[in-house]
């Protein structure tokens, strides 16, 4: 392919998945001019990514496909890219340890919307203070907060703070904020700068959250930034939201909560850009995750209420999307104690045997062998440990066990039958797992697909030993599973497709309002998936096609058309819609503001950072709407914008007494969009 001339932009899309980095170089002046396909992608490649330095992944991308488009880096003038990091890291309980400040809060509110499960060990601090409804503050004492920050200091990785009704006035927030910054100098995230809308445990399991991801998202932008910068690539850096929004990197690594589902998202919009079906169900498999979303009128459903990831509901604005733990890297378990055990996938993510055999070869493969040789199965056969190699400073906080068995744990992967003598350290490997210290690798259906020759990136050889183990377990007669590594392959890459279809199927009878695990669990629908033979013939259909996304989609996607009732269309650029969503996307960021009336006569504007009182309503919404706009302006600049066009909307609660109008509340929001920034 030819250079391209500097008169003509090119846009560089990246995806950072669980298993694989992703580009695309992408030209909108090139191929058709209008239409839901404009543009062309003028080459795209993929790389491992690299968990330990994403730069490591990214530039490997990055390099390949600058190398197939033959183009100059500086003809690059913007670069997007999306991840589903932070998705995963949800998804496996994974992110760093960080200390949760709860200002006018009880230990009971700890019990509300998952926030004790989602804390789990991580340390909490109660302080009095926090505001009412109108904004009035109760008094605040930050003592104890004070007196534990030299221990917290060194070992937590940052800091979440939620107070009562932040979102009507921040004050006690900022003010803890800025004593955890003075005396800490770590990250701290604030509810009010995530989410204006009430329910206080929700607020704060969604700021828990966003801080644990700070370092993760932290790492990916800087390793990106330093990537670009020795290419002399100069150009803008955006990365793609929930929602399916552009920001400027600053401004994800203050708020990366709201870059989970970023991946999904950004593979919503490129879908629509490759097919433009206007109405699909599509269905996106990686390494880690399945997700699942549905276009309605050429636009991804959004989730009003807040997007749900790894249990948790938060109050992040995104893509309706169902996140389910199954993809090519998928743990593929034993039902226990069956006569005929079904086999279990995920959610856990594994390294595939491949790719740990071809990374670290005869150490994966010579025990592998030697288990193979033992006449009995080993409950622990074809398992490894291998650190992440993630900064040793994430580390902090282990127990003495924790440390032990990660001080064993090197950097080549270490059979689990030689580093575990108990069950109690297997429960403590699992910890280390969450913490993101450690991997462990195992067989999956990634190593299924190079068994049957259908995959062919990795060490086929390693998966083959993978399998003939797996295919060695016995079922509840003493029997062995399968009589070779191709047959329990075939059951693991069947098992697959059909769960696909029931995550499919479960996603749409939710969207249509029923509980759609127990709907697709039932016996009629399952009956109708397998087109059961029987007197009374019954079938299931979607009423719109299935748009099949990711690497392996062709063919883990193959067999899925029947299972569904409607046709599965897996596009030609469908292993990089993510990147090509990165890049196609538009900038899109709100701000709101509130006038409430305390007492009559007193109208209290809440916008921003700031609280103030107005004699008349009028005065006060006018200021509101002046005061959104100006923030959003800002936003929009700060997200990577210059050509914003702003909307802003008022909509007024009032009751009517005595054929007077009572004023209650107002609520005033501003959107601003436009297509990114790019560079002259």
């Amino acid at each position: 392919m030819t250079a391209k001339t500097k008169s003509a932009p090119l846009f560089l899309g990246i995806d950072t998945g669980g298993t694989y980095t992703d580009a695309v170089l992408w030209s909108e002046t090139e191929g058709p001019r209008e239409g839901p396909n404009k543009g062309k992608v003028l080459a795209k490649a993929k790389a491992l990514t690299t968990r330990h330095d994403l730069a490591v992944g990214i530039s490997g991308a990055v390099d390949a496909v600058l190398e197939k488009a033959g183009t100059n880096p500086a003809d690059i003038k913007l670069v997007s890219m999306s991840t589903t990091l932070a998705t995963n890291a949800l998804v496996e309980g994974q992110g760093g340890r960080v200390a949760l400040v709860m200002i006018g809060f009880s230990e009971a509110d700890l019990a509300r919307d998952g926030l004790k499960t989602a804390l789990g060990t991580d340390p909490v601090v109660f302080c009095a203070g926090g505001h009412d409804v109108h904004g009035n503050a109760a008094k605040l004492d930050l003592s104890g907060l004070e007196a534990m920050l030299p221990e917290l200091g060194v070992s937590v990785s940052g800091f979440a703070v939620c107070a009562y009704f932040a979102t009507r006035n921040p004050a006690h927030e900022i003010a803890a904020r800025e004593l955890i910054r003075d005396r800490t100098g770590l990250p701290v995230t604030a509810s009010h700068e995530l989410s204006a809308k009430l329910g206080g445990p929700r607020r704060a399991l969604t700021t828990l959250l966003n801080a644990r991801l700070i370092s993760m998202i932290d790492r990916l932008v800087a390793a990106t930034e330093g990537f670009l910068q020795a290419r002399n690539i100069a150009a803008p850096l955006m990365v793609v939201r929930g929602d399916g929004a552009l920001v400027s990197a600053a401004f994800a690594r203050q708020r990366p909560i709201e870059t989970i589902l970023s991946g999904p998202a950004a593979s919503l919009v490129g879908a629509r850009h490759m097919t433009g079906l206007d109405n699909a169900v599509v269905s996106d498999i990686g390494g880690t995750t399945t997700d699942v979303a549905v276009l309605d009128g050429g636009r991804p459903r959004l989730d009003p209420e807040g997007a749900t990831v790894g249990g948790f509901r938060t109050m992040v604005e995104a893509v309706a999307m169902r996140t389910f733990g199954l993809g090519g890297d998928s743990e593929v378990m034993l039902e226990d104690g069956a006569l005929n055990p079904k086999i279990l996938l995920g959610p856990r993510r594994l390294v595939p045997l491949a790719l740990s055999g071809m990374a670290h070869g005869e150490a994966v493969t010579a025990e592998l062998e030697r288990q193979l040789r033992a006449p009995n199965t080993g409950r622990m056969d074809g398992r490894f440990a291998v650190r992440t190699g993630v900064p040793d400073r994430l580390a902090a906080g282990l127990t003495a066990p924790e440390a032990k068995l990660y001080e064993a744990i090197g950097a080549t992967p270490l059979a689990l039958d030689r580093l575990l003598t108990s069950n109690a350290q297997n429960a403590t490997l699992n910890r280390l797992v969450s913490r993101g210290l450690v991997h462990i690798s195992g067989f999956t259906p990634s190593d299924a697909a190079h068994v049957l020759g259908k995959q062919a990136n990795w060490d086929a050889a390693a998966a083959r030993l993978g399998a003939e183990l797996f295919a060695r377990k016995r079922d509840g007669r003493g029997q062995a599973i399968a009589a070779s590594p191709e047959v329990i392959s075939e059951r693991v890459l069947l098992t697959l497709t059909r769960w696909s279809a029931e995550y499919i199927l479960e996603t749409a009878f939710a969207e249509d309002g029923l509980d759609g695990a127990a709907t697709v669990a039932h016996a009629l629908v399952q009956r109708a998936v397998d087109a059961h033979p029987g007197i009374a013939r019954l079938s299931v259909a979607l009423d719109r096609p299935v748009i099949g996304l990711g690497a392996s989609a062709p063919l883990h996607y193959a067999g899925l058309a029947p299972l569904v009732g409607n046709d599965c269309v897996v596009p030609r650029d469908t292993d990089v819609a993510n990147a090509l969503g990165a890049v196609v996307g538009q900038v899109r960021v709100s701000a709101e503001a509130r006038v409430s009336q305390p007492k009559e006569g007193l109208f209290r504007l809440a916008s921003g950072e700031t609280v103030r009182d107005f004699l008349d309503e009028a005065a006060a919404i006018a200021a509101a709407e002046a005061d959104v706009r100006a923030i959003v302006a800002q936003r929009a600049l700060d997200a990577g914008t210059d050509s914003a066009e702003i909307d802003v909307a008022t909509e007024f609660r009032v009751s009517t007494v005595e054929a007077q109008r009572m004023f209650i509340e107002a609520h005033i929001v501003a959107v601003a969009s436009g297509r990114p920034t790019i560079a002259v």
